[in-house]
């Protein structure tokens, strides 16, 4: 087994592994995406969202949640790849999947003590945000990175002659 695939975690067993964490005092942060085709986007984000705690959380929307957010042809990556990259980025600690349209019930599970969005997201729709805010974590809205995108690079691709 890879190391990185040691961070990825079912929900469950996750939810035990950051109660201990908790309990010597670690600060979890939390984000989420789809995160097909991984750009430098991607990785300032993430390096961005891990900087505000002591260890990030990424949920990543499986295969069947990215094709219901993002239409047929979607993903291009496969959800079981795209955590395997997720969690061999020095930034990530741990990579779950979630089936959900949203991560509603995931962030509801886990508790963070931040939720991090990117700045695309204006403050009153993030996902999640009266949950964190409820159990006196913060929500915090990072600077999006223009020009940076998966669609954008899919276009791209499909512009080569």
């Amino acid at each position: 087994m890879r190391i990185a695939q040691k961070k990825i975690l079912p929900v469950a067993e996750l939810k035990k592994v950051l109660g201990s964490l908790r309990g010597v005092g670690k600060r979890v942060v939390f984000t989420n995406g789809c995160f097909d085709l991984l750009h430098v986007g991607h990785v300032r984000y993430l390096e961005k969202a891990r900087a505000l705690g002591d260890l990030l959380v990424v949920g990543l929307n499986s295969d069947s949640s990215v094709r219901g957010l993002k239409g047929e042809g979607r993903p291009v990556v496969p959800e079981t790849e795209r955590a395997e990259v997720l969690s061999a980025l020095e930034c990530v600690e741990f990579v779950t999947i979630f089936s959900g349209p949203t991560p509603a019930e995931l962030i509801q599970e886990l508790l963070p003590d931040v939720l991090a969005k990117g700045g695309d997201w204006p403050p009153d729709q993030i996902v999640g945000r009266d949950t964190v805010e409820a159990g006196g974590g913060e929500v915090v809205s990072l600077e999006f990175e223009e020009g940076k995108s998966t669609s954008g690079i899919i276009e791209s691709i499909r512009k080569i002659p």
